[in-house]
């Protein structure tokens, strides 16, 4: 890949990036965590269908690892409980919860129906900026895309730059029935909502169970050609 990254060693940093696709995902996220970018790193996570795994697996190597959820005024009820539960079940200790900016709200979004007109427009302002001002602190961040699931997730790096930082898809290359394998080996508690066909799960007014034979993703924004909330557009 040859990313560059003044904080690193070149070299060092030149050879880790070329060989990450190879890597363990525990080696990956134990280098990132406590090498390349101690105290300077920060998972970002939506507490959603499959979040328990990489939560559960930062947590086995660093619990105070930054974790940002960004609580949109939008999500389910079930979410925010489940969050809470992994919260106490994993003892994350430094959760932040991101909302938009309220006067943000009242401007671009005041009847709170933006996403019906304009969805890309809500994302950005519930997602993508509240985002941006959260990790403003720190150069590199983890994520838990896969290439599973489709779309413009089918390419997706397990290392690249975005938007001047780094970025870790550390479950790139997982499947699903390796998901499923973890969650099972580790006794992880699955988001409420699964059980009622919510494969991916997001804000309410866009997320929808899916049928026998969808992709994961289908619920997402259905009968829209949107497949992304923006976060992961960004350059």
């Amino acid at each position: 890949m040859g990313l560059s990254l003044p904080l690193a060693d070149g070299v060092e940093w030149q050879s880790f990036s070329s060989h990450a696709e190879e890597m363990s995902t525990r080696l990956l996220l134990e280098d990132a965590i406590h090498g390349f970018f101690h105290n300077d790193i920060a998972l970002v996570s939506s507490f959603g269908a499959e979040a328990a795994v990489l939560l559960h697996l930062v947590a086995q190597i660093d619990r105070s690892v930054p974790v940002i959820f960004l609580d949109t005024g939008k999500l389910f009820g079930e979410t925010l409980r489940y969050r809470d539960a992994l919260i106490a079940r994993l003892r994350l200790s430094d959760v932040r919860n991101i909302a938009p900016e309220a006067s943000a709200l009242t401007l671009y979004d005041p009847d709170g129906m933006l996403f019906r007109h304009d969805p890309d427009a809500c994302c950005r302002l519930r997602k993508v900026e509240p985002l941006e001002r959260a990790l403003g602190g720190f150069s590199a961040w983890i994520n838990g895309r896969k290439r599973f699931q489709g779309g413009l997730r089918n390419d997706i790096a397990v290392v690249e730059e975005s938007a001047g930082r780094i970025k870790f898809n550390p479950l790139a290359s997982w499947s699903q029935r390796e998901i499923d394998s973890y969650f099972s080996a580790y006794d992880l508690p699955h988001h409420p909502l699964q059980a009622q066909g919510y494969r991916s799960i997001g804000c309410m007014p866009c997320s929808s169970p899916v049928a026998a034979g969808e992709d994961a993703r289908a619920g997402r924004w259905r009968g829209r050609l949107k497949t992304e909330c923006g976060i992961h557009l960004a350059h």
